[in-house]
């Protein structure tokens, strides 16, 4: 059986103890999750337009505002996962910034005359980052255009632009607000939320591919887990992710998953595939699992495919892997790095990817925080980080 289902199926009272009555059931409900995401918003087509409209992304493309995609650390890394689709889809230039980095640096970020959208990512809507951000923002830059994405109705941030001109906000349904610490579906169901957004004038466009993500995941799913609960057993100390174009926020998101569900008892990093090379591949060694979020593109994948080779020859890691979560036709020849992709192939452009190949991060890092003797709901036994990220001092 798929050891995913095994997880979720077992009594209340051992889940509990184990600390698993969250996380596993969490990341199994995303794939039918997309599809209640695309529906809540593809009902409020009409607003969405209409405001992306008055904050002038219909208007001259010299004239349509910058985007900035602003979240920390997981929200962070959906502005990554997003920022190709949104810049070509809406022909203007679009940019991930880390709230974390826009608190210390915000005068920095602001060309005066210039129109700017800000996209706010955040599941809690209580990052103390993102709300002082934005309150920021709404006080001393009134010009500036905010449309909220959360998983809590009641967060700060959603209650921020309540009311204000200029500003919008969506609030996914409840159920992906997860409750473990890891986020998960709240990840996913955002970056599904800003892939609609993208195509707030191609809606029926969309309806085929998040159909197709979902299958993609629902075929992907039992392979990630199965393989993850294998490689939970093997010992590994560190692990490498690598992806190029949208995999790279991929890579980003599977490495913090993996640290933060182990409490860092599995060191991990994220390189672009061709950055690995200049510099970090220094610590790839016979303890490191190396994977790489495989490209379909003809000729990024050419790319990847000659590190992985490269990689191969040096015998640099302890196991290889080429993940392709929604299928391709021809896989890779490879001779150590397994390719883990799903028998049906949906040819799902990397732009939209980002869902299904993170689940295999999200399965790996719930195994290993098991091998590691954690609680994946609560992972952190000395308190050092939280599902909230506590307050700071704010100056």
């Amino acid at each position: 059986m798929n050891p995913l289902i095994s997880l979720v199926n077992l009594p209340s009272a051992e889940k509990d103890e184990r600390g698993i009555a969250h996380t596993p059931a969490e990341i199994l409900q995303q794939p039918s999750t997309w599809i209640s995401t695309w529906a809540h918003i593809e009902a409020r087509m009409p607003e969405i337009q209409a405001f992306l409209s008055a904050v002038g992304l219909t208007a001259a493309s010299q004239d349509r505002p910058t985007v900035y995609l602003i979240g920390a650390g997981t929200s962070d890394y959906i502005g990554h996962c997003l920022h190709h689709l949104l810049r070509q889809k809406w022909q203007c230039e679009v940019v991930p910034v880390a709230s974390t980095d826009l608190l210390i640096d915000f005068s920095e970020y602001i060309l005066e005359d210039r129109p700017y959208l800000w996209i706010s990512f955040s599941r809690s809507g209580d990052s103390p980052e993102g709300v002082a951000v934005l309150e920021r923002a709404l006080a001393e830059n009134p010009q500036i255009s905010h449309l909220v994405v959360s998983c809590n109705a009641s967060g700060q941030m959603s209650q921020l632009i309540k009311g204000k001109a200029g500003c919008f906000g969506i609030v996914l349904d409840e159920e992906t607000n997860d409750q473990g610490l890891a986020m998960t579906s709240s990840f996913t169901n955002m970056v599904i939320a800003g892939q609609v957004l993208a195509h707030a004038w191609s809606a029926a466009e969309y309806e085929p591919i998040v159909k197709s993500l979902s299958e993609a995941a629902q075929a992907f799913l039992p392979l990630a887990a199965e393989l993850a609960e294998h490689l939970a057993t093997k010992g590994y100390r560190r692990a490498c992710f690598i992806g190029s174009g949208p995999a790279a926020g991929t890579a980003q998101e599977s490495a913090l998953k993996l640290l933060e569900l182990t409490a860092g008892r599995t060191k991990t990093m994220s390189q672009s595939t061709l950055g690995l090379r200049h510099g970090p591949m220094a610590a790839l060694d016979h303890d490191t699992l190396l994977v790489s979020f495989l490209s379909t593109q003809s000729t990024r994948q050419r790319y990847e495919i000659d590190l992985l080779r490269e990689i191969e020859r040096k015998q640099l890691v302890g196991a290889s892997l080429a993940v392709i979560g929604s299928g391709m036709s021809g896989l890779p020849q490879l001779e150590s790095t397994q390719v883990l992709a799903p028998q049906n192939h949906w040819q799902i452009p990397d732009s939209y990817r980002p869902a299904v190949d993170v689940l295999f991060g999200q399965v790996l890092g719930l195994f290993f925080s098991l091998g590691s003797s954690l609680r994946p709901d609560s992972p952190s036994p000395n308190g050092a980080i939280s599902r909230v990220v506590q307050p700071i001092e704010i100056y």
